[in-house]
């Protein structure tokens, strides 16, 4: 599009200066011809800027949009690290509690062992002396 506009503008300045500007109206069309050439130019500038800027305006969207999106990614992974952390630190206090519930119990069971087996050799050695007295008074 824009070829086509230099050529153009470059036709009708060839066009104008061929043209002999004889009469006050040549004259006065060629002027408007000429200032609507100018304006043409004026506006030809004016889209290529304005696309120059769409470009770098989308350049830049882009690029906020890319940095939106690393950023929402790193949140998410400092997020899931946090809940993996918290995860492990529940997990080792209840295998903690585990153990020492475990430790607590076995504890209670070589007490109570200890204990019966006391009561029984107390039982036994009753019984002994108890067989013994009676075996003597026979």
């Amino acid at each position: 599009m824009k070829t086509q506009i230099v050529v153009l503008l470059a036709a009708s300045v060839l066009a104008l200066s061929a043209c002999k500007n004889e009469t006050p109206t040549a004259q006065q069309e060629a002027a408007e011809a000429q200032s609507a050439m100018e304006q043409a130019g004026d506006s030809a500038a004016n889209a290529m800027s304005d696309a120059g800027d769409a470009i770098a305006e989308g350049a830049d969207a882009a690029a906020a949009a890319t940095g939106e999106a690393y950023s929402e990614a790193a949140d998410a992974t400092q997020a899931a690290a946090a809940d993996a952390a918290a995860a492990t630190d529940a997990a080792a206090t209840d295998a903690a509690a585990a153990t020492s519930d475990a430790a607590d119990k076995a504890e209670q069971a070589v007490t109570d062992a200890t204990q019966s087996a006391k009561d029984a050799v107390r039982d036994a050695a009753n019984d002994a002396k108890a067989a013994a007295e009676e075996a003597a008074n026979d």
